[in-house]
């Protein structure tokens, strides 16, 4: 019964809380987009949060959001891939950005976060996952039943959805310890 605005902000607390951020934390938001969740957690939770986006208008009016807010002294925000990022974070978020790195990407963006995530830091990956295919040709172009069709070509162009399994392979296999999955609806 909520509405769209009270759900986003329980989206926002729920993955603060997940992160346990706590002040002082240096935060890296992946894919940063309007800069919701970095305002959220410095605002709300006290920490340092940097984002990150390939977009420049998303970047301007993040920046601006920050003044508003008056964080410009805990909220930064860079117009950088995400692979160029530098630096050492103790909580990272990347929110809806996973589908757009492409599954052969997968490999070096778990290996790129892991190496700026502090050795006892979280790691929050939140994205869209579909179904394990039962043979692997299930996903090519050429069997896509028509609901996919309309998923790559106006949900995700050029994107691709990974299946939960894989996702947690490829995160162990760069080093994270997996604690919690779950599917949020």
């Amino acid at each position: 019964n909520n509405s769209v605005e009270q759900a986003q902000r329980d989206k926002l607390e729920m993955i603060c809380r997940k992160l346990r951020l706590k002040p002082g934390d240096r935060m890296l938001d992946i894919g940063s987009g309007w800069g919701g969740l970095v305002c959220h957690a410095a605002q709300n939770f006290g920490v340092s949060a940097h984002g990150c986006t390939l977009s420049q208008e998303q970047l301007a009016f993040a920046r601006a959001k920050v003044k508003r807010l008056g964080l410009e002294d805990r909220v930064t925000f860079e117009l950088i891939d995400y692979s160029n990022v530098t630096g050492q974070f103790d909580k990272i978020a990347s929110i809806g950005m996973y589908e757009h790195i492409g599954l052969k990407n997968i490999p070096e963006y778990m290996r790129k976060v892991r190496s700026l995530l502090a050795d006892d830091g979280l790691f929050l990956n939140h994205a869209i996952s579909r179904k394990a295919p039962k043979d692997k040709s299930a996903w090519l172009p050429a069997r896509m039943r028509p609901e996919k069709k309309a998923i790559a070509k106006y949900i995700f162009p050029g994107g691709e959805l990974d299946h939960i399994g894989h996702s947690i392979a490829a995160m162990e296999q760069a080093g994270f310890e997996v604690h919690d999955v779950e599917g949020w609806r």
